[in-house]
C-alpha cells in the first residue's frame, strides 16, 4: 500500500526501481516528491535529478542517463513519464523506443540511481515482456484512491505532521466537503492548521466556518433538506445560491445530475451491485455513491423517474424562455415538497 511505501521513504529506505501505477494524481506527485527528498539533498537536485517525458524523448537516452555516475553526490534520480508503450493503447507513437534497453536495466539496475517509472494509467498490458519484468523487479506502487477508512486514517496522520489535533467530527465533515479528494483534503488541512496554529485543535465548527462548500455540495444539501421536509432551509439554500450569483440554469443542471445519480445508484443497488461497483460503472467517486444511496432510500424508483421527467420539463421551459428562470426552479422545488409531504 502506498502509505507503507511513504513510511519507508521518510526513513530513507529506497529501492533501485519504482513503478508508480494509477490515475490518482495527488498520490503520484506526493510519492515522486518523497522519493526525490529521500534520495537527494536540495543542493544536489540541479545535478542529479532528471525527468524525461517519453512522448518527447527516446527511452535509451533516459537509460543512458540512469547509468551515468552522479555528480557531487551519492545518487541520481531519473524519472520516466508517460511510458505509453507499457499499455495496450493503439495510438501511434512519435518515437520508436528501444524497450529492450529498459528490460536490461531493470534486471541489473545501477546501484547509484533511483529509476522511477510514472505510469498514470489504470492498468498495463500484462502480456508484454517489459510489463512482466517490471512487475517482477520493480517496487510497484498502486496510485489508486484510498478507501474511506484509509483516507480518514491518512487525514489523522496528516494532521499530526502539521502538529494539530483533528477531532473526529471535524475530520468526517472535511471528508464530506471535499468528497474524499486527497489534494483538496491536503490543501484544506494546511489552511486549517495555519488558522489554528501548532498545537491547536480543529473542530467541526472550524471546518464549517473555513472550508467552502462547492455548488455541487450545496445542491446535495438542498436535496437533503427537501427529503427531510425542511422547506425553509431548502429554499434558503436556493436563495443564497442566487445571491452568490449562481446561474439558475447551472443550478437546474446540477439538480438533474444529482437526481440522475440517485436513480442510477438505486437501480444498480437493486441489481445487487456494491458501492465500489456502482462507482466504477457510473465513473463517480465512491463517497458520492455512498451519499446518493443514502438519499435514494428515501425515494421510490417511480418517484425518481417522475422527478426526472419534471426536471426535463423545467429544463425545456427554462431554455425556451417560456418562464422566468428563478420561478421555474421555485415551482419545481415546491412540487418536490408537495411530493414528499403527500
Amino acid at each position: 500500500m502506498v502509505v507503507n511505501v511513504w513510511k519507508d521513504l521518510k526513513n530513507k529506505k529506497l529501492k533501485p526501481v519504482y513503478l508508480l501505477l494509477g490515475k490518482e494524481s495527488y498520490l503520484l506527485q506526493e510519492t515522486l516528491q518523497l522519493i526525490i527528498d529521500a534520495a537527494l539533498e536540495p543542493s544536489e537536485m540541479d545535478f542529479n535529478l532528471a525527468q524525461y517525458d517519453l512522448s518527447e524523448t527516446l527511452l535509451e537516452a533516459a537509460i543512458e542517463d540512469a547509468e551515468t555516475l552522479p555528480f557531487l553526490g551519492e545518487r541520481r534520480v531519473v524519472i520516466l513519464k508517460n511510458p505509453a508503450f507499457l499499455t495496450s493503447e493503439k495510438k501511434k507513437e512519435k518515437l520508436e523506443h528501444r524497450i529492450e534497453k529498459l528490460e536490461e536495466y531493470v534486471n541489473s539496475p545501477a546501484p547509484y540511481t533511483i529509476l522511477v517509472i510514472a505510469a498514470p494509467y489504470e492498468k498495463l498490458d500484462e502480456r508484454k515482456k517489459i510489463t512482466k519484468s517490471l512487475k517482477k523487479t520493480a517496487e510497484t506502487v498502486e496510485m489508486n484512491g484510498f478507501s474511506e477508512g484509509d483516507t480518514k486514517k491518512w487525514m489523522n496522520e496528516l494532521a499530526e505532521t502539521h502538529g494539530i489535533t483533528l477531532q473526529n467530527e471535524a475530520r468526517d465533515m472535511l471528508y464530506m466537503l471535499t468528497a474524499g479528494n486527497l489534494m483538496a483534503i491536503s490543501q484544506e488541512l494546511s489552511k486549517l492548521s495555519t488558522y489554528t496554529g501548532e498545537g491547536g485543535t480543529i473542530t467541526a465548527d472550524t471546518v464549517s466556518s473555513l472550508v467552502a462548500r462547492t455548488l455541487e455540495q450545496n445542491i446535495f444539501e438542498l436535496i437533503e433538506k427537501v427529503v427531510r421536509k425542511d422547506r425553509a432551509k431548502a429554499m434558503q439554500i436556493f436563495y443564497d445560491l442566487l445571491k452568490a450569483n449562481e446561474e439558475p440554469i447551472k443550478i437546474l443542471s446540477l439538480l438533474i445530475n444529482q437526481f440522475r445519480l440517485l436513480l442510477q445508484a438505486k437501480e444498480l443497488a437493486a441489481l445487487g451491485y456494491g458501492q465500489q461497483q456502482i462507482a466504477g460503472n457510473l465513473k463517480v467517486h465512491p463517497f458520492r455513491v455512498k451519499l446518493a444511496l443514502g438519499q435514494a432510500q428515501l425515494f421510490q424508483s417511480s418517484e425518481l423517474t417522475a422527478i426526472m421527467n419534471e426536471l426535463a420539463e423545467a429544463d425545456y421551459v427554462m431554455k425556451t424562455g417560456k418562464m422566468d428562470k428563478k420561478l421555474t426552479i421555485e415551482l419545481f422545488l415546491l412540487k418536490l415538497f408537495n411530493r414528499k409531504n403527500a
